[in-house]
C-alpha cells in the first residue's frame, strides 16, 4: 500500500474525490489504494473506515496501517496511511496535494485519535 501511495504524491485534493484523475480526499485516497492493491472496497468516509478496521496500539504500527485524526472536532475526521519511521501519507485539504507528514508534527500529534489495521486479528 505504501509503494502505491507514494505513486500518488502530488495528486490534487478534491473533497469527495474518488480517483487520481479527478482528485482525492483522505478517505478517497485510502479506499482507492486499498481497492487497487487488494480488490477490497472500503467506504468513502474516514469514520466508517475506522469502524470496520481493527484498532491496534501505536507501538504495533506497521507500514500500510491506517492513522486517524480529529481535525474537525469529531473523531476520525481525517486519515492517512502509515509509512514507517514516524511518517504518514495523506490527502490534506490545506495546500491541496497528497503529501507526507511526520506523526510528531505540531498539528497532527495532538489530533491523533486512532491507529488501525486492515489485517484481521489472528
Amino acid at each position: 500500500m505504501v509503494v502505491y501511495a507514494l505513486g500518488l504524491l502530488g495528486t490534487g485534493y478534491k473533497f469527495g474525490g474518488r480517483n487520481p484523475e479527478a482528485g482525492l480526499d483522505c478517505s478517497g485516497m485510502v479506499s482507492y489504494i486499498v481497492e487497487q492493491v487488494s480488490g477490497k472496497r472500503l467506504p468513502h468516509n474516514a469514520a466508517r473506515i475506522a469502524g470496520i478496521t481493527r484498532p491496534i496500539n501505536r507501538a504495533e504500527l506497521k507500514p500500510g496501517d491506517l492513522v486517524f485524526f480529529n481535525t474537525s472536532r469529531r473523531a476520525h475526521s481525517h486519515m492517512g496511511i502509515y509509512m514507517g519511521d514516524g511518517r504518514f501519507i495523506h490527502a490534506p485539504s490545506s495546500r491541496g496535494r497528497i503529501r507526507i507528514e511526520r506523526m510528531d508534527n505540531t498539528y497532527f500529534k495532538p489530533r491523533l485519535d486512532g491507529v488501525r489495521t486492515l489485517i484481521a486479528s489472528r
